[in-house]
C-alpha cells in the first residue's frame, strides 16, 4: 500500500511538472492545499453580495418584464479582468470543475439569506443538445450542481429544454438577445413545478434576456415563485 501511495505521488509530481496547477483567475501557480483558485483570488475576486440586498440591480433588471422574487450573482466582471479569465476557462477550455466549486461556495452563502433558503428546485438554463455535445457540458448545469450540494434543494435539469439551436449572445444588443431566445424554451412537465420556489440558474447575466425567456414560461404555472442566480454580471448591472 505504501509503495502504491509513493508511486501515485511521483506520478502526480511528474504531471504537475509538465502541466502545473494554476489559478484559473490570475494564472499564478497553486500551492498544495489550493484548488481552482489561489487564496488571494478566493478572497479578493469582486463579490456582489447581492444575496444580502433585496432590491439589487440584477433584480431591478427584470422590473416590468417578468416577476422575479429574488436575484443574486456571485461576482462582478469586467473586460480583461480576473473574473472574465475564470469564466473563459470554465466555458471554453473545458474546466467544468470551476462551475461546481463556485456553486458549492455560493450555495453555502445563499443559504444564509431567507430569500434563497426556501428554494425547492434548482433549474439550470439549458443548452441545445448540439451545443452541449460540442462543449462537453452545460456550464449552467455544472454551476447548478454545485449550488445543490450546499442548498436544501434538488437539481432539476431535464424539465426545461431548449428547442432551437441559436447563435451566441456575445456582441448582440439587448433587443437582438431577446429575439435570439424568444420562444426557444419549453417545459416537459410543468405540473411538477406547481407551488414550488424555483432557482433559475445561468452562468452570466447581462441583459437578462435568456432568464426572462425561461421565466416567462414558468410564470404561467400556478403557485410558482421564481428566483435567479448566476456566477457573474458586468459591473453596473
Amino acid at each position: 500500500m505504501k509503495l502504491i501511495k509513493n508511486l501515485w505521488q511521483e506520478l502526480r509530481f511528474i504531471e504537475e511538472l509538465f502541466y502545473p496547477r494554476v489559478c484559473h483567475a490570475c494564472g499564478k501557480l497553486l500551492i498544495k492545499h489550493e484548488d481552482i483558485l489561489c487564496t488571494y483570488c478566493s478572497l479578493n475576486l469582486p463579490k456582489t453580495n447581492y444575496h444580502l440586498w433585496q432590491q439589487n440591480p440584477v433584480l431591478k433588471l427584470f422590473d416590468g418584464r417578468v416577476e422575479i422574487y429574488s436575484a443574486a450573482v456571485r461576482y462582478f466582471y469586467k473586460k480583461h479582468g480576473n473574473v472574465q479569465s475564470l469564466l473563459h476557462n470554465f466555458k471554453y477550455k473545458g474546466y467544468s470543475d470551476i462551475g461546481t466549486k463556485i456553486g458549492k461556495d455560493y450555495g453555502a452563502e445563499l443559504m444564509l439569506s431567507p430569500d434563497f433558503a426556501s428554494v425547492d428546485l434548482i433549474i439550470p438554463v439549458p443548452l441545445h443538445y448540439k451545443k452541449e455535445r460540442l462543449r462537453g457540458f452545460n456550464q449552467s448545469e455544472r454551476f447548478a450542481f454545485g449550488l445543490s450540494q450546499n442548498m436544501n434543494a434538488k437539481l432539476e435539469s431535464r424539465n426545461l429544454i431548449r428547442k432551437v439551436h441559436t447563435s451566441t449572445q456575445t456582441k448582440k444588443s439587448r433587443f437582438e438577445r431577446w429575439e435570439n431566445v424568444n420562444s426557444i424554451f419549453e417545459l416537459k412537465n410543468p405540473e411538477k413545478l406547481e407551488g414550488k420556489h424555483i432557482l433559475l440558474v445561468d452562468d452570466v447575466i447581462t441583459t437578462g434576456s435568456t432568464i426572462e425567456a425561461c421565466a416567462l414560461i414558468m410564470a404561467q404555472i400556478p403557485g410558482i415563485k421564481i428566483s435567479v442566480a448566476a456566477i457573474a454580471s458586468p459591473t453596473g448591472v
